[in-house]
């Protein structure tokens, strides 16, 4: 089987160690699934010119995730500034404004198109401002979207129509709010809507039918990337054994494993002084 994730990636500077780690959902999903068994992985994403975008394609690079189609353009990473909690929660503190991915929006080409017409499902995300391109896209490959709080019914009404699998964050609602969700997307045309709730674990669907998954006790190091773990893990384990409750229990193992180290999937670099 064969992935390609399109869209966000980021170096997440953690000031209390004076370091940073390669990141981002789409980066992340895509390290992790070819970590987890995808045949192939590959990146499609708009990198800048600085010494943290070329960290983040080195990390790709040892980790065997292509991204040969991804962009280069003047202009610095996304670099979000992040510290952690007492409960070893990351909470991001803000960060420099202006990044390429701020200023510019991924345009998929027809050339983009026949690629990923080569692979078996595409990951995007809220944060990747493809919105527009998924119509198209959806026409190559299924598609896999982390919504994370992102639940306005103009946004789901944009979206789910063209995704196979939606995957939201709802640690904050209760369990009647959990399920009305899931059927509103279900409505909208996604096929399998994943609720992931924190340590209240998470509430699967397919099709109308019900998974619950606890979480897996870990001793905690860092959260950084386990929600993107928790996404890779399910798509690698169902998209190869269409087993739901098998799928939901991996995923649980690996976004634990997330947990006991730090950064969405290692390789720290010394972050240089402002």
């Amino acid at each position: 089987m064969k992935m390609i994730a399109v869209g966000d990636n980021v170096a997440d500077c953690y000031i209390d160690q004076g370091l940073y780690y390669p990141g981002g959902n789409c980066v992340n999903v895509a390290v992790n699934c070819k970590r987890n068994g995808f045949r192939e992985s590959a990146y499609i994403g708009i990198f800048g010119n600085d010494d943290k975008a070329q960290h983040i394609k080195w990390a790709l690079a040892q980790e065997g995730v292509s991204y040969e189609r991804s962009r280069t353009m003047i202009g610095i990473s996304g670099q979000p500034r992040v510290n952690l909690t007492p409960e070893k929660d990351r909470v991001f503190i803000g960060g420099p404004k202006d990044t390429v991915q701020h200023v510019v929006r991924l345009k998929i080409t027809p050339n983009d198109l026949e690629y990923m017409s080569k692979f078996d499902i595409c990951h995007t995300s809220c944060y990747s401002s493809l919105e527009p391109e998924l119509e198209a896209i959806k026409k190559c490959c299924d598609i896999s979207f982390d919504f994370s709080d992102m639940k306005d019914n103009k946004y789901l009404e944009a979206v789910c129509p063209h995704v196979k699998y939606a995957f939201l964050s709802g640690s904050d609602m209760s369990l009647s709010k959990v399920k009305e969700l899931i059927n509103k997307c279900h409505m909208l045309g996604a096929e399998i809507v994943g609720i992931t709730r924190g340590s209240k674990g998470a509430i699967f669907s397919k099709e109308g039918k019900l998974f619950e998954q606890d979480i897996v006790p870990v001793k905690v190091v860092d959260t950084m990337g386990a929600g993107d773990s928790f996404i890779a893990g399910f798509l690698t384990y169902y998209i190869q054994s269409g087993d739901m409750a098998a799928a939901l229990k991996y995923a649980a193992k690996c976004a634990a494993k997330t947990c006991t180290f730090y950064g969405g999937f290692g390789y720290p670099h010394q972050l240089e002084s402002e």
